[in-house]
């Protein structure tokens, strides 16, 4: 692949993880969501808008930790995964949860940008995985989860 296909695609992928292509970026629906409403598990549902925060943001710095660490230890699934208390979190702890997913997701647009990083060089641990595939991991993995954030909003009345 030519350096000028690799930008493109590099840049391509930095779009999708930050949302807005094909789905309201999770921040637009994040900033929206008031306090008094993060604890709340909707009939039917197994969580609230603060555990499942909590999973993408977990899961994205879990496939970021993997990208970068050659040293990288697998959190155990699915208990790592999510928050262990049901409980809503503090204002500060939630205010932290949006400022944490926003920067990590940074970083690794960072990493998918860096043009000294092969995209499709397999990890020296792991299965085979490439930096490509966990960009790919986490925009599916992003986009499935804002969907449920837009329908528990909805659900809750905060969103139409």
């Amino acid at each position: 692949m030519n350096q000028s296909s690799q930008s493109y695609l590099r840049q391509k992928l930095a779009e999708h993880i930050s949302g807005g292509e094909a789905f309201t970026p999770i921040e637009a629906l994040i900033e929206k969501i008031p306090y008094d409403k993060i604890g709340i598990v909707p009939d039917h549902l197994p969580y609230s808008l603060w555990q499942l925060l909590y999973h993408i943001r977990y899961t994205q710095l879990d496939i970021l930790e993997f990208s970068r660490d050659p040293n990288y230890k697998a959190p155990n699934w699915p208990d790592d995964y999510w928050p262990s208390d049901t409980s809503k979190a503090s204002k500060d702890e939630w205010e932290d949860l949006k400022r944490s997913y926003l920067r990590e997701r940074k970083e690794f647009i960072s990493l998918i940008k860096d043009d000294k990083i092969d995209l499709f060089k397999p990890f020296g641990h792991g299965e085979g995985q490439t930096l490509f595939r966990e960009a790919i991991l986490i925009i599916e993995h992003a986009a499935y989860h804002t969907r449920q954030v837009l329908i528990l909003m909805r659900l809750l009345k905060i969103y139409n």
